[in-house]
Parts: structure tokens; sequence; C-alpha cells
């Protein structure tokens, strides 16, 4: 699994190389601080980045072939195949045969552990926006493609590379040492190394170079060293094509492991303490990627950028030949015989979509059948522990039709939960379907609509009812309709029928706990950044950006049996930007209500902090508030914000990795016009409630992030602990 997760990581993490002629050099003292006359470059650098982007054109189009293996270093296969023959017999650490030990180094011994070829199309209109077409793909062992794994892109095509970022600026020491030539235009040598990196001797001087056009302050290369000699070498370089720079070929080698390997004595194979003849190879992941057939200005057809960001036009890996900029050598052609049977053997491919789908989706694939796994196992202090299981027909039943069935039990409230769908798309090009529902569930109230969250908004959001007992069961149906319009812009209407009951002792204008609902609701989703491709299994993200905005809207009406006549808003916006001094992200969001609508139906002010107990401990929450109690603050209006800021100033956590901190403010205030109405107890919120918080990330080089609270203003209590909040958030979630 880490190495999986850091062999993606690389792939989408890839600098540049070339070939270059020294004309001078200068002589530099290393320092611990950057080289003032290094850092006024990389700044112009900066501030020309976007006129030398090619997005500042009106159209451009361009391809690219790449090529990733997994595979021994080029000049050890000779050695290894010799000591493979003369020894036949490997060291193992179990006697089955796997991918793990013996296949894999039976494998080395005549082809490549993995190989992955892709051609795609890059088209850019000023107009129309980006569009890229994946025109082929070949991945061994896979009988089918991860259509997310597939679209994954190169940081460094489109935009600033990270050694170049401000914010990074803290993890860098630059040093300008020379002014070379290439391809006929004077560069400047910038030379870095990173902060952690401080004892040269026995190892590499710097980590790596950037080279920079002295007339357009353009990258046209970058070098990023292993700081060990022989663990790896990342680079891209760039082409100066219509006056803006291009990405034009990138190469990576990465060690990834030794494998060690030993001869057995044939006299005395079972005396322990014979020594034996013994040998490693090091095993590496490479890329190349080359792009060509540069193209600018462009004749573009609306046509051409319709649907999603990625578009996949074969899967086969039949046209790859027309797009190879070298033939595959006869170790490749190996790599798919042999890998393409063992992943037969041994279900790789079965294997590998379970795995995509549990990172990107929270489904688990088996079949014709997905899994929700953020469904398996949940606590909130209603239910207590709740169990359950969702189960939803996928393409593999049918592409149009897809029937899912959920049911969980709380063990607290000792109650059975389900839901009955269908979903029935209109359109295999885009996520366009109509859905049915019969459900009947618990859910805490006041909360916001969730639908179109991401699954890591979702997670992130997992610790919000941890100390709020305030649940209401619904039961009934409704019948909705969803449309990606554009591949920003998703639209659905909803209409229900269900009858609704408080789970608490409450009562709504002396009327009881109890009533009948009808309503619409109308949602949309605005994330026009986002990166998305469609899969046979429906629309999937595969790059969450910001801006992004949520939007609900909902109208209760007083026929179809309903006894209500209200109408409610609610709203999020996220956004995120990097400046000078840091990181800045926010969230801004708030709601109203208009009309009678009983207090499920108002807002909870998303408290994550227990009233039972004197320390506060929690997990994050994508709305919540870590010192604020949970269930004891409702409005029918209000706003709320939750701004982060990450500075950049990094130091040393354990072993080589680097920690930060980030700062965080947190703030709501609201009303309630009739709480009267309410009959149970509670408080409107309407004072400004505030708590301050600083981030430790990557805590003691842990996968967890430590938050330390504090309210502040309006609502501090005399009593620190109180006041006062520690709360884990899991890394991966970031933002």
């Amino acid at each position: 699994m880490k190495r999986i997760l850091l062999f993606i990581f690389f792939i989408t993490s890839i600098f540049g190389y070339s070939q270059s002629k020294v004309t001078s050099i200068e002589g530099v003292v290393i320092e611990d601080k950057s080289d003032p006359k290094a850092l006024k470059i990389l700044n112009k650098v900066n501030q020309l980045f976007h006129e030398n982007s090619p997005k500042t054109l009106d159209s451009y189009s361009y391809k690219s072939y790449e090529k990733i293996s997994l595979d021994i270093d080029e000049d050890s296969i000779s050695q290894f195949n010799k000591f493979f023959e003369e020894t036949g017999i490997f060291k193992k650490k179990r006697e089955k045969d796997s991918l793990n030990n013996k296949s894999a180094r039976q494998i080395f011994s005549k082809s490549k552990l993995f190989l992955w070829e892709r051609a795609q199309e890059f088209l850019y209109s000023k107009k129309y926006g980006e569009k890229i077409n994946i025109l082929d793909n070949r991945i061994s062992g896979l009988k089918q493609p991860i259509y997310e794994m597939i679209a994954l892109q190169q940081s460094n095509r489109d935009k600033l590379p990270d050694q170049l970022k401000q914010e990074n600026r803290g993890l860098y020491r630059f040093f300008l040492t020379d002014t070379i030539e290439m391809d006929g235009r004077k560069n400047f040598v910038i030379r870095f190394r990173e902060v952690n990196y401080k004892k040269p001797d026995k190892k590499r001087k710097y980590n790596g170079a950037i080279y920079v056009d002295t007339e357009t302050f353009g990258i046209k290369k970058i070098e990023n060293f292993s700081k060990n000699k022989n663990d790896g070498i990342i680079t891209s370089t760039w082409i100066y094509f219509n006056n803006k720079w291009f990405l034009a070929h990138e190469t990576v080698k990465l060690k990834m492991s030794n494998m060690a390997m030993e001869e057995e004595d044939k006299e005395h194979p079972d005396d322990k303490s014979e020594k034996k003849k013994k040998q490693s190879f090091g095993t590496y992941a490479f890329l190349t990627s080359r792009y060509f057939d540069y193209k600018s200005p462009t004749e573009n057809n609306k046509s051409d950028f319709n649907g999603y960001t990625f578009s996949v036009k074969n899967i086969q890996g039949k046209t790859l030949d027309q797009y190879r900029t070298d033939p595959l050598t006869e170790r490749e052609k190996n790599t798919y015989k042999t890998i393409d049977s063992l992943g037969k053997k041994y279900n790789i491919d079965r294997k590998a979509k379970v795995l995509s789908g549990l990172l990107l989706n929270g489904q688990i694939k088996v079949g014709v059948v997905d899994f929700a796994v953020d469904e398996i196992v949940n606590y909130n202090s209603y239910e207590g522990f709740r169990v359950g299981l969702k189960a939803k027909l996928n393409e593999n039943f049918s592409p149009y039709f897809s029937p899912d069935y959920t049911f969980a039990y709380g063990f607290k409230d000792d109650k059975w939960k389900y839901r009955i769908g269908l979903d029935i798309k209109t359109t295999l090009e885009k996520d366009s379907y109509f859905r049915v529902d019969y459900y009947d569930d618990v859910t805490a109230s006041g909360e916001f609509y969730r639908r179109l969250w991401s699954f890591k908004m979702r997670t992130a959001n997992y610790g919000n009812n941890l100390n709020n007992d305030r649940y209401y069961r619904y039961k009934g149906a409704s019948v909705s309709y969803l449309n990606d319009v554009t591949n920003g812009l998703t639209l659905v209407f909803a209409a229900k029928r269900s009858f609704e009951e408080a789970m608490f002792d409450y009562s709504f204008r002396n009327r009881g706990p109890a009533f009948d609902n009808f309503n619409t609701l109308f949602t949309l989703k605005y994330s026009p950044n986002s990166t998305n491709i469609m899969t046979p299994q429906g629309k999937s993200l595969i790059d969450q950006k910001y801006p992004e905005v949520y939007f609900n809207y909902e109208q209760s009406y007083k026929f179809f049996g309903g006894d209500f006549n209200y109408t409610r808003f609610d709203a999020l916006f996220v956004h995120n930007f990097k400046s000078l001094f840091g990181t800045t992200g926010f969230r801004l969001y708030g709601g109203m209500v208009f009309g009678d609508a009983p207090i499920w139906k108002n807002f909870t002010m998303n408290g994550l902090a227990s009233p039972r107990r004197d320390f506060n401990f929690n997990l994050t929450s994508f709305l919540g508030f870590a010192t604020l109690e949970g269930g004891k603050y409702y409005n029918d209006r209000f706003v709320a914000y939750y701004f982060t800021h990450k500075v950049p100033f990094y130091f040393k956590s354990f072993g080589q990795n680097i920690s930060s901190f980030d700062f965080v403010l947190r703030g709501t205030v609201g009303n309630m016009k009739y709480p009267e109405y309410h009959q149970f107890r509670f408080r409107p919120l309407n004072h400004l409630y505030q708590e301050v918080g600083l981030e430790w990330n990557n805590f003691l080089s842990s996968y967890f992030n430590l938050g330390l609270f504090y309210r502040v203003g309006y609502y501090t209590t005399p009593n620190f602990m109180q006041n006062f909040a520690i709360q884990f958030k899991l890394k991966l979630l970031e933002f």
C-alpha cells in the first residue's frame, strides 16, 4: 500500500533534464541561507510565469507519449542474469511462491516488473478551456484500465514547479552558480538543496538545479537529485515555442527498494553456518515523457471540448505505435506477456480496482456490486455504534440501471434503518440520471445537506455528531434528477414526501414531535477548476480545485399531506490561495429559514465538544467547532467562517519529515426569531462565537495533524478546560 501511494506520488511530481554546455562558472560559498541574487531571479520567474505560460495564447494543441516502468537498473541487468543463471535459487521469506519474492526475481531475469504506456492530446482554447484526450493506454497486468490512474497529470505541465513556489521557499536554500548556454539561449543556473540537507560530506552538495532563461525568465530545465548518488534523479525540460515555454521532456529514475539474493550451498544445503554468496540489486521506478507536435494557433470547435476535462478515446493499446518516440525493447515486450499472465493468475485487475475505488470514492468493488466503506462503521451520540452495509449494483450489472440497498443498525437506540433506491441514467456521456428512493432512517437535527460533497469532504465531517444526540427519524419516498450541465456545474432537483419525528423530548408549537412533510430541494455545485473524467462507473473527481460553491434551496408545501410551508436556504463557499506570506484557505457558509419549521429544519451550530466531559478531545470536522458544545445551540439564520493559514516556515521532525504550522480562526453568529416555538432545552447562538487554534502538521512524523484550540470572545468562561480543546485531523484530508 505504502509503495503504491509513493509510486503514484512520484509519477505526479516530476521535474526535468537536458544536455547543456557550460560557458562560465562562478565560485559560491555554501551557507545555511539563500543567495539574494538567486532569490531575485526566482522572484522574477514567479512574476512572469503567467506571461510565459502557453495558456496566454488564444489556442494550442500538442501530444505526449509516456512510459512508466519498474525495473532493475540498466547497468545491473547483465549482472543479475548471470547471478540468476548461476544460482537458480533465491532467499525466500516464505515457501509459497508469490509476486513479492521468487516470482519477482524470475520476472526481472527477462522482463520488467511493471510497464505502463499512455498517449495523450492536449487542446486549449481561451474561449472553451482545456480538453485532454487519452488517445491510448496500456497497463501491464490489467485487462481494464483504472480510469482515475490513467488521468493522472504531471505537476509541471502547466503550473509553477514546487521548488519555485513562494510558499515553499523555506524548504530550500538557493544559490546562483553559473551562466550557461542551452539550445542557443543563455540561462542562469540556480542550484538548491533542502533545508534538512546540511551534511554534504560523502553526499551531494546540492539536491538539484533550476535553469532560467536570461531573456524571458522562463524555466528551461529543473534537475532534482537524490541525496545518495545511486538513489535517483527527477528532471524536466521546456521548449521555447511561439514565444512561450512548453513542457518538452520529462524523465525520472527513482530507487524503490533493494532485492536481496543469495546462493544456496548445494553440498551443504542444511548447514546454516556456511557462508553464502550474497548480492543485492536495486529496483527503480522509471518514467519517460515526451511532448511533441506543437501547434498554435489551432482551429477548435466547441464540440471538441464537450464533456469533462478528460476524455478516453482508446484503452486497448492497439494504436500506441503511432505515438511511441522509440520502439519497445525486447525486455519491454516481454513485460506485457509476463505480467499480463501473472495479472490473471494473481487477480491483479480486481485488486487494483478495489484499491483505486477505495482511495478515490470510498467504495469497494466486488464483481457487479460496489460497497460504500463509510457505511460500515459509524458512531454518534444517539445511535452509539452504527454498523451497516450499502450495496449498489454497478456498470457490470447494467450501464443504465443501478439499484442499491442500504441497511444499518444502531446499538444504542436498538433500531434497524434502511434505504432502497434506483438510478436510471439518461446518457453514458456524462452524469445525468433519475433516482427514486424509499427510506426509513435517522439523522442529526439542523445539518447542512451534503449530497454533492466529495468523499474527502464527507470523511472530514465524520466526527460532526459525536456529541450531538438531537436526532430525528424520516420515513418516506423521493424522486430526483441530477445533471452535470458542464464540467464544473452540477444541478439536482428532488421532491420528497416524508414522515418526520423528533427522537428526543420535543414539541413544535405544542403540536407534538411528529409531522408529515412534502418538500422540494434544489441543489447546486459549482467547481469550475476541478478535474473530472467520465468512466463506466460514472463521473470521477481526479483533482478537486478551488473555488467551489454549494447551494441548497428547500421549499415545503401544505399539499400532498404536508404540514409545513417554510423556505430554507444554505450555502457554502470554499477557496484557498497562495501568497508571499503562505497559503490561506477559507470556508464561508450560512443559512436562513423563513416560515414555520421544526427544529431539525433549522441549523445546529456544529459543536464538537461534549457537555459531559471536563476535557475536550475530538476529530476535525469540515464545518465544526472544537470548543463548542454539540446539540446545544440552534438558529434559524446564521453565518460562519473558517480561516486557516499555513505559515511558510518549516522545521525538521523525526527522520526526514518536514513539519509546519497552520493558524486557524473559526467564528459564527446568528439568531432564532421565535425560540418559544420549540419546546425543548436549547439556546440561540446570537453573539459572535470564536475560537483560535494552532495546527502542527505532520505531527511527530505521523499521518495526523495535531490542533490546539481555545475559545475567545463573548462565550469564554472562567473554566480553562471548557475553553480548550485538542483536535486530530488525518493528514490526507488536507485543507
